[in-house]
């Protein structure tokens, strides 16, 4: 339950507010997920007119204000097919109008598509104050505690890569039990990220080539076990879905 809501027009009004320690205080893009109820109560900042949501191409990089929402992500003429591909499977179109690509990495679980994506193209995420950047693998799995009393600004993507994406549901309308993105530079370098299980999408590979990268899929779901699929399904799928996206990125 939201108990104070603040919207500061300035940015140091809004690092001055998510520095308090008195009140549990969270900044909120599209409120997709804060505005839902919660056993406290809790304070956010809402960024809508932080003039955070453009987006910009500089050079090889894709700049993405941190309260872009995932629709217009979606229909940025320079977003990758692959990148649109995860993003549909995200969500519903009435949530992609107001959930933000920041607010989606923040709360994003295993099952997230479009951090599948994100994480396999080596995406950098920039925090305030002090525009701190981390590499978007190194922050999943300590989210809370590296993003405390810190503000998502902007995400940044490589456009120089091939990006390819496959997954597996139960039916187009759910989220998958496997997804498999994979992403290659022109000097040969790939990723694979895998994601359909756990707290957060998994990198599985990041080297010179593909060499291990389906072997790598195959160990990564030994243990992923959930009410959704059974380890030795998922194994099977991710080292297929990995071929595949392998085969697409030539």
């Amino acid at each position: 339950m939201i108990k104070n809501y603040y919207r500061p027009s300035s940015m140091d009004k809004a690092l001055d507010l998510l520095s308090r320690s008195d009140v549990d205080i969270y900044p909120m893009g599209g409120g997709t997920r804060l505005s839902q109820p919660s056993a406290s109560p809790i304070t956010v900042v809402d960024l809508q007119d932080l003039g955070l949501s453009e987006i910009h191409r500089k050079g090889n990089w894709l700049e993405i204000g941190a309260t872009t929402t995932l629709q217009a992500l979606y229909d940025y003429d320079q977003t990758p097919d692959s990148l649109r591909q995860a993003i549909m499977l995200e969500t519903n179109y009435n949530i992609r109008q107001a959930g933000t690509i920041a607010g989606t990495i923040v709360s994003a679980d295993g099952r997230s598509t479009m951090v599948t994506a994100l994480l396999a193209t080596d995406s950098v995420i920039e925090t305030m104050p002090n525009e701190v950047e981390v590499a978007l693998g190194d922050l999943l799995a300590t989210r809370t505690v590296q993003l405390k009393k810190r503000l998502i600004t902007k995400i940044t993507i490589p456009v120089n890569v091939q990006l390819a994406f496959n997954n597996v549901s139960r039916s187009p309308a759910d989220l998958p039990q496997v997804c498999v993105a994979a992403a290659k530079w022109p000097s040969g370098r790939t990723r694979i990220a895998l994601g359909g299980y756990g707290e957060a999408p998994r990198l599985v590979l990041d080297g010179p080539n593909s060499d291990g990268a389906v072997e790598a899929a195959r160990s990564a779901f030994s243990t992923a076990n959930d009410e959704w699929a059974g380890a030795d399904f998922r194994q099977d799928v991710a080292a297929t879905l990995s071929r595949r996206c392998i085969a697409d990125l030539g």
